[in-house]
């Protein structure tokens, strides 16, 4: 067990329609030490992201309204000080090697299959920051 929790200080918002996945995301990622904002829906999540300015997105992809695909293509297209270049990880159902494509040409660095282990998770978003953190 590490000394020091890999996620403390990180700034997170959470996009995911479903109220249990959202739960089990933030309750695993803010137990690492990180802050979440959770919202549960790609409309919101935009109209937060430029005064947020998290450090990670993880969006759902199936969501009502506006997908994840359709989110991070408009994120994307902000400028970098309105959250354009926030490092983005895909937590979809689809985990077919065509949807992790098709994720990854949209925009997010990474696309990671649910369910999730919890400690593969924190994983994963350590290490996508690690690798973003100029």
């Amino acid at each position: 067990m590490q000394s020091s929790l890999a996620l403390a200080g990180l700034n997170i918002l959470v996009v995911e329609d479903d109220d249990d996945i959202r739960f089990f995301v933030t309750t695993v990622l803010e137990a690492d030490g990180a802050t979440i904002v959770a919202v549960p829906s790609a409309a919101t999540a935009r109209e937060i992201l430029p005064q947020l300015q998290p450090d990670i997105l993880i969006s759902d992809i199936g969501m009502p309204n506006e997908d994840g695909y359709t989110l991070i293509r408009k994120i994307r297209a902000l400028k970098p000080d309105m959250g354009g270049k926030v490092p983005a990880i895909a937590l979809t159902a689809y985990g077919d090697s065509e949807s992790r494509i098709r994720a990854l040409k949209a925009g997010f660095q990474t696309h990671v299959s649910k369910p999730v282990d919890p400690e593969e998770l924190v994983e994963i978003v350590a290490n996508l920051f690690a690798s973003c953190n100029w």
